[in-house]
């Protein structure tokens, strides 16, 4: 990995910021909006608003501090940052329902106009599951598979891009697979399943590849504890992805019983 000089520490710096600032933001427009909804509404779950929050952190704690600069000289720590920034942190985000909580704290009209747009054939593309896999680990066996792993630390607009894609993917292939918000245009569940078992198996083999083959100026010894990381550490977080999918699927599936009337004897 890459030893910074100074200089290109105070550009760190500089790029930490870029990428952490918006997350702070988003933070709190997200607890005023459950202020603004708690006035006119019943009271938003506190338990979604506990997922806004970790899942934030989980985000800044990878893109600023410390740990953020460490990711520069460690790859297990670049690959802990992978966990946290584009699989636990979009998990936790999309369990906070962040669109319900727009539509209920913005006026009527826009919220209408909002939920137009959310119907349109292209966001029905985007959140397809077989796109927001390819967009999501696509993008990974691209990046540790080719010299743009190496090329990142060597360009900011690179370094900066690859990070945004790597939570914007993450979330995208969250929300295709797990409902928490409206979803005007819903795949089967045995259709998401099925794309699901194989992007996680998708992932299970890049990480095995890391391992059999690191990635340029990555040490073999780095190499294999970075893709034990993301093997093991995938594995926890795709368990309980699963399980939200396969408790949505079973609450669909549960019919209320209606006891039939028994005649008075």
């Amino acid at each position: 990995m890459h030893v910074h000089d100074h200089h290109s520490q105070s550009i760190s710096i500089i790029v930490q910021l870029m990428l952490a600032v918006p997350f702070v933001i988003s933070l709190f427009i997200y607890i005023f909006a459950v202020f603004l909804s708690n006035r006119h509404k019943k009271r938003w779950p506190l338990y979604r608003t506990f997922f806004w929050v970790l899942g934030h952190v989980c985000a800044i704690v990878t893109l600023i501090g410390p740990f953020a600069e460490h990711t520069h000289t460690s790859f297990s720590a670049h690959m802990i940052g992978h966990l946290l920034l584009g699989m636990l942190a979009p998990l936790v985000i999309a369990l906070a329902a962040p669109m319900t909580l727009l539509l209920r704290s913005i006026p009527v009209n826009m919220a209408r106009t909002l939920s137009l747009l959310l119907r349109r054939k292209s966001f029905h593309v985007l959140r397809n599951p077989v796109f927001a896999s390819i967009l999501n680990v696509g993008g990974l066996w691209l990046l540790y598979t080719t010299p743009l792993f190496t090329m990142m630390h060597e360009s900011t607009f690179l370094f900066i891009f690859i990070h945004i894609h790597i939570f914007l993917a993450g979330y995208l292939f969250t929300i295709a697979f797990i409902y928490i918000d409206p979803t005007p245009h819903q795949s089967s569940f045995i259709y998401r399943s099925i794309i699901l078992l194989l992007a996680l198996a998708a992932h299970s083999i890049l990480s095995k590849r890391i391992y059999a083959y690191p990635p340029s100026n990555v040490s073999i010894e780095q190499a294999e504890l970075g893709a034990m990381i993301m093997y093991y550490g995938g594995d926890a977080i795709e368990i309980g992805f699963v399980f939200l999918l396969f408790y949505q699927w079973f609450k669909s599936s549960r019919k209320p019983l209606h006891p039939k009337a028994v005649a008075p004897r």
